[in-house]
């Protein structure tokens, strides 16, 4: 099945590329050939389109837990699986992941019936946790992990060493920008995350949505600064939506910050709620936006 699905090989490394360079809801599939040991970095729904190159895959190494790097677990049931143990009880249950998600109850089973209906989802109760550092010897083939947490907590890089590989996974370069809306999510973390990121020893970088591979550093680096730079704009644009006056954070949600007005998924009032109340915090921090101790924030 894989002659329908574009691939770019580098070494021992091969890239599956999803529909529209992996664009969400679809993710760009990673499986690094060791003599040993075939893993497989995250499976997102363009894994169940790959076949046997997939499937033969012993070991599944997570850079984070969302339902759209999971998609394609349920072809692996003997395949070990590992996450970074800040994100692994969201690999092993549904209540896990909610929790992560940080999901309010009214929206919980409408997600849970969605990842079930679109994403194949399945938990996996056996997986296990890796931390910072980590490394796997699959034979020929040595993969590092470096925690890069911000849109999860346990978010990270993994580098194949010996290929030059670094698969950022959702440090994805798009134009939409970092997102930080889950529970286990964070602004700060993700600002950090972005200053460090370019350090890391690849001469290969794959993102798991949108961008799909670079290998020219100078394309990289510009495409890593635009994409950080989405989050001081959004903080300028926080303080425009307050401009004509004090509101709530109901308000500002009500007005977006992130998403369209006409753009509806069950999360996506958990998600502005918490990204804007993340920049409220860097904004209060910076004296750039006051509050009157009832709820409404105004500029300063």
């Amino acid at each position: 099945m894989t002659e329908s699905v574009h691939r770019l090989d580098f070494g021992r490394v091969s890239v599956f590329l999803g529909e529209k360079s992996g664009k969400y809801p679809d993710g760009n599939q990673v499986i690094v050939r060791g003599s040993d040991t075939r893993a497989a970095f995250d499976t997102p729904l363009v894994a169940n389109r790959i076949g046997a190159e997939l499937d033969d895959a012993e070991l599944v190494v997570l850079g984070h837990a969302h339902e759209d790097h999971m998609a394609g677990l349920h072809r692996l049931p003997r395949a070990r699986v590992q996450a970074h143990e800040r994100d692994l009880e969201a690999v092993r249950s549904w209540e896990g992941l909610q929790r992560h998600y940080g999901l309010s109850p009214s929206a919980g089973a409408s997600m849970l019936a969605k990842i079930r209906r679109e994403f194949f989802y399945v938990p996996r109760p056996d997986a296990s946790g890796y931390r910072d550092g980590a490394l796997w010897d699959l034979g020929g083939a040595r993969v590092r992990a470096i925690h890069m947490p911000g849109h999860t907590s346990g978010h990270s890089v993994l580098l194949v060493e010996s290929e030059g590989v670094a698969f950022l996974g959702d440090i994805d370069l798009s134009g939409f920008g970092p997102y930080y809306g889950d529970a286990t999510s964070s602004l700060a973390a993700f600002r950090d995350t972005l200053a460090r990121v370019a350090d890391v020893p690849a001469t290969v970088w794959v993102t798991s949505h949108h961008r799909g591979v670079y290998t020219d550093r100078a394309a990289f680096l510009k495409a890593l600064a635009a994409f950080a730079a989405k989050l001081d704009k959004r903080s300028e644009r926080l303080l425009s939506m307050l401009a004509d006056g004090p509101k709530t954070l109901d308000e500002l949600v009500a007005m977006r910050l992130i998403y369209p007005s006409d753009y509806e998924e069950v999360w996506i009032d958990d998600a502005e709620r918490r990204t804007i109340a993340q920049h409220l915090d860097e904004l209060l921090a910076a004296r750039r936006v006051q509050t009157d101790g009832h709820g409404r924030f105004a500029r300063c």
